[in-house]
């Protein structure tokens, strides 16, 4: 017999707003991006997309075992992201696409450590300090995209982050979500 200590749900990003999440076959397209631009930088796009979880875990009393569930995904924010239509081009949603992909990238990476690791009773700490580590890698990466491709300006720099990306989604592709995953 045991005794259930706790059960607990974290979902981070707790929000109303429209999202979509990432999927293989699913491209954005300009209407996707619903904000309104901001003329004063020079940014003639913004994606905004990120990582949100969320964990079901129960211990037992008796013993050092946890049992736990995750969902973790990549999500775009219409309504955070933006556009200026008399300056875009396909090329400019590519590069916005690929912020996406990048995302999708991380929440793999997410789902991965999550799955090699041995939490504790402490799971809530350790899933957020893995969640925070993940975040920074997203972060750094997403500005190292944009140095090395200028922005999208620099086609070959673009297409050398296009091929590292979809080598890197291939590499982690044991942690993609799985179809019968909520949406």
């Amino acid at each position: 017999m045991y005794k259930l200590l706790g059960i607990l749900c974290i979902f981070l990003f707790v929000q109303d707003e429209e999202t979509i999440n990432w999927s293989q076959q699913g491209k954005l397209h300009w209407g996707n991006f619903e904000a309104e631009p901001d003329y004063d930088t020079d940014a003639v796009a913004i994606t905004a997309s990120g990582i949100t979880y969320g964990f079901s875990s129960k211990s037992y009393s008796n013993s050092d075992k946890i049992e736990y569930t995750t969902n973790v995904i990549a999500q775009f924010y219409p309504e955070r992201s933006w556009y200026l239509k008399e300056r875009v081009n396909d090329t400019v949603l590519g590069h916005e696409q690929l912020h996406f992909d990048i995302s999708e990238l991380h929440a793999r990476k997410f789902r991965k450590r999550i799955k090699n690791t041995k939490f504790s009773k402490n799971i809530q700490q350790e899933i957020s300090k893995i969640y925070d580590q993940i975040n920074e890698e997203l972060r750094n990466m997403q500005n190292a995209y944009d140095t090395g491709s200028d922005y999208s300006r620099d086609y070959a720099g673009q297409i050398k982050w296009q091929k590292l990306i979809a080598r890197e989604l291939k590499k982690y592709d044991n942690y993609k979500r799985s179809p019968s995953d909520n949406d």
